[in-house]
């Protein structure tokens, strides 16, 4: 199937700090266009992937599940680790979940991470009965396009497949078992409006993982896609000066910023 226009795939050449962003369930990569630019600008090196079944119609996401998702992500962490002195995760929304299984699989290899509006469990009462429901029901009203910013939208799916939400929350399941595990240092900006991820989610990170080095910022302006909102230029240099700070050779003359 042809991906949607925008959600293709980005990768960018640069220096020797390299960034991976994750992106959100049902979302695309333009979710985070703007963001990886914005990086990439700076001279580093950035991958941003397209989860399987994401970026094209809703039918192709209905046969994948986590287990897709990650491994997609897994291996373009290690082409970064291979190819980087050190390397960062990003995430958004489900791609907030799959940074910090990335965070508590990978350790060390990772120099720090960054989430937005990072989800950590399916909601309501409908979520208890996915694992029946998905079998009678294909599909339930797409959660795409929360954005407080007029004119500003998403590339996403107007459907939710429900064999892959039932997946979705097995995942967050088993990451929320892992955030012990996470100890790199951890940027975490949400959003008090947010109609898709409610702020008990990273409330619920914040006090399970044992990062010493922990930031949380609020991003008062913005809705559940940050990252083409209002508060999109602020998610983007304060996940600069996170890097700034921890990969001290990023910004300086002649470095992997270039000058």
């Amino acid at each position: 199937m042809p991906v949607l226009p925008g959600a293709e795939p980005f990768r960018h050449e640069g220096g020797e700090v390299g960034v991976l962003l994750c992106h959100g369930f049902t979302g695309s990569p333009q979710s985070l266009r703007p963001w990886a630019d914005h990086l990439a600008e700076r001279g580093l090196t950035v991958s941003l992937p397209l989860l399987p079944g994401h970026g094209t119609r809703w039918e192709d996401m209905q046969v994948t599940g986590w287990q897709d998702w990650y491994a997609e992500v897994d291996r373009e962490l290690n082409a970064l680790l291979e190819r980087c002195s050190q390397v960062f995760v990003f995430g958004l929304s489900m791609g907030g979940a799959l940074t910090l299984r990335l965070a508590a699989k990978h350790g060390d290899a990772i120099s720090g991470i960054v989430l937005v509006n990072p989800g950590n469990k399916v909601h309501g009462l409908a979520a208890h009965a996915l694992p029946v429901l998905r079998h009678f029901v294909p599909t339930t009203k797409g959660v795409y396009d929360d954005i407080a910013l007029e004119g500003s939208h998403e590339v996403g799916y107007t459907k939710v497949p429900l064999h892959a939400a039932h997946s979705l929350r097995n995942f967050f399941r088993l990451v929320d078992g892992e955030l012990p595990q996470v100890t790199q240092p951890l940027l975490l900006l949400h959003s008090p409006q947010d109609h898709v991820v409610p702020p008990a989610d990273s409330a619920r990170i914040l006090s399970r993982v044992s990062s010493h080095d922990v930031t949380e910022i609020l991003l008062e302006q913005s809705y559940h896609v940050a990252t083409l909102d209002h508060d999109a230029e602020r998610i983007f240099d304060e996940s600069y000066a996170f890097i700034g700070r921890l990969a001290p050779s990023v910004g300086k003359k002649g470095s992997t910023a270039g000058g």
